[in-house]
């Protein structure tokens, strides 16, 4: 069923009874030529694109609990492009276009809102990175617009620009960025790959990949073995995990991001800020809620929560840039495992396994990535060679030498 207006009103017209379901919910064939692990907005993005673009039916998507339930319901919902390195601005813009006509390519409302993003800084040492990277993203043809104080006080005349311990001298505005629904990402590209033919099959946990002469056969589920030519990972925080039966030990940690929201409150914030002095980012939701976020727990964990510490720096770092939400109460957080990689820049390669397919180390850039994320995967699936955007995000940078550092601190995930 094709979503629209008059599909809308049809449907009122019954009391909304003849709505169908979004997705299939199929039970797992013996043999897929293409088999997706992980139900997250990559692996559905993936399975998406290969049907779409490549034209390949036979594909599953194996989630172990619902759609939604791991780190594609658990983020910040931000979307932007404001990289600096030739390895990831092509990429991040690549993945805006695909922002921008997502709607239309789904069928499906994701609340894209590009409300821009605004970086703050707070030195003219800061002011001067800004500005590299704001020409590095005009380069590559991304929007990028330099602010000094004044200008800011006009976007934001709320922020503390007298009494803060760091003062804020301006920012770097991509105002192409915003937010995207999260939730409503992975249920539009859930239903859009449903409609070309994938399966994807729910309460599927993948426990092993199976192989032979050093050749991928297919993987053990909690539902049984499922036979597949291809198996491309997309599983976060767990890829390790399983990539490890099929004697792969990958340059990844896994940490806990905690997420927050605060309780509703009257339109506050139109756009998205980021504090240039600490960590931590802030937009509103359309129910009025404050969402935020600062740094990941520094331990490794497998857990969805995390620690009081980070709790306390983030909601710290919120009051140092506007002590006016300090009354504003909050409402639930939640935790998701980060796949953190040694450069803090993603993978999207082939693996020593034949037929054995690898997405991850995404850090804190999974959501904003999720529509390149599936369009490389699926390139890169479907024939053998990276898409061009995805070059420098090779598996074996980290014994060549040739990394793609973004932030510049070296081989320490948590720092990134």
């Amino acid at each position: 069923m094709k979503y629209s207006a008059l599909s809308l009103a049809w449907n009122a017209l019954s009391g909304h009874t003849r709505w169908k379901p979004a997705w299939r919910d199929p039970a797992p064939r013996p043999q897929y030529d293409v088999v997706i692990c992980g139900g997250g907005g990559h692996g559905l993005a993936t399975a998406h694109y290969l049907a779409k673009v490549h034209g390949l039916t036979r594909i599953a998507v194996l989630e172990k609990g619902w759609i939604g339930s791991g780190n594609a319901g658990r983020n910040t919902t931000i979307i932007r492009s404001n990289y600096l390195l030739p390895e990831n601005e092509p990429f991040y813009e690549w993945s805006m276009k695909l922002w921008e006509g997502l709607e239309q390519d789904l069928n499906y409302n994701a609340m894209v809102s590009q409300r821009g993003v605004l970086n703050l800084y707070h030195s003219d040492a800061q002011r001067d990175a800004y500005a590299r990277r704001g020409n590095a993203m005009r380069l590559n043809g991304a929007d990028a617009e330099l602010l000094d104080e004044a200008a800011v006080r006009r976007m934001l005349p709320f922020l503390d620009y007298e009494n803060a311990r760091f003062p804020i001298q301006g920012g770097l505005l991509q105002r192409r960025g915003g937010t995207a629904r999260h939730d409503a990402v992975v249920w539009g590209y859930a239903r859009a790959a449903d409609g070309r033919g994938v399966d994807i099959i729910q309460n599927c946990e993948v426990t092993s990949i199976r192989t032979r002469n050093g050749r991928v056969e297919g993987v053990e589920t909690t539902r049984g073995f499922i036979a597949a030519e291809k198996v491309g990972l997309a599983l976060a925080g767990s890829t390790s995990l399983v990539a490890s039966s099929a004697g792969l030990r990958l340059p990844i940690e896994s940490h806990v991001l905690q997420a927050f929201v605060s309780e509703g409150i009257k339109p506050f914030i139109d756009t998205v800020v980021t504090y240039g002095a600490g960590h931590f980012y802030i937009s509103q939701s359309d129910k009025g809620g404050l969402v935020f976020g600062g740094d990941i727990d520094g331990y490794n964990s497998y857990a969805q929560r995390g620690g009081l510490p980070i709790i306390e720096d983030v909601c710290e770092a919120g009051m140092a840039l506007m002590p006016r939400i300090g009354r504003v109460r909050l409402l639930r957080l939640w935790g998701g495992i980060m796949d953190m990689s040694m450069d803090g820049s993603p993978i999207i390669d082939t693996t020593p396994v034949k037929g054995l397919y690898l997405n991850t180390g995404w850090n804190y850039g999974g959501f904003k990535a999720t529509p390149a994320s599936g369009w490389c995967f699926a390139h890169l699936i479907a024939t053998g060679a990276p898409h061009w955007t995805a070059r420098g995000y090779r598996l074996d940078r980290f014994a060549t030498g040739y990394v793609a550092d973004e932030k510049g601190v070296g081989a320490q995930p948590n720092l990134h």
